[in-house]
């Protein structure tokens, strides 16, 4: 008896199974798919900006002017964690590049945002500025240290991008 009984639950199975996948197919078939389309979206940092130069104790850095192609993907300030500001862009190549700024101890900050580059006997001269350079595994990372705060432009794109980066940035408080 309980032989029949478990192969009648196993047909029952199959069954639904069976009346399921046709309408499932129906509907996949009929639900729009973008192969194309970026996974990523932009966003609009400006509000936040503008928050986070009323609310920080130094000028806090935004790109103008960049060309075609730079996508904002990310944006926080963090008034509580060492003041932190983040607005991170992908480049038109696709590359990861991110504005960091903080009032925390700058190298534990550095080696933090840069995933744990080291600081190299390198600079890079932008816009007449020297930037130290910074290597590491996973980012590489620009870093200026001012009165007060440290700039730090890291991410996975070349040196020369994050130098385009950095020559965008306008520093601002209000």
């Amino acid at each position: 008896m309980a032989g029949k009984r478990g192969n009648k639950t196993v047909r029952n199975m199959i069954l639904s199974l069976a009346a399921v996948a046709p309408v499932v197919a129906v509907v996949y078939m009929f639900t729009p798919h973008d192969g194309t389309a970026d996974p990523l979206k932009a966003v609009d940092y400006r509000v936040e900006l503008q928050t986070a130069r009323r609310a920080a104790p130094y000028p806090v850095a935004a790109p103008v002017g960049l060309p075609d192609g730079w996508k904002a993907t990310s944006v926080s300030y963090d008034g509580a964690g060492g003041n932190a500001w983040h607005l991170g862009f992908l480049s038109p190549e696709g590359r990861y590049v991110a504005v960091e700024q903080s009032t925390a101890p700058a190298k534990k900050f550095i080696s933090s945002v840069s995933q744990q580059a080291t600081k190299t006997d390198e600079t890079q001269q932008v816009k007449g500025v020297a930037w130290e350079r910074w290597e590491g595994s996973k980012y590489d990372a620009l870093v200026r240290q001012d009165k007060g705060s440290t700039t730090v432009v890291t991410g996975t794109a070349p040196y020369e991008q994050l130098a385009q980066m950095a020559a965008a940035l306008e520093s601002k408080q209000r």
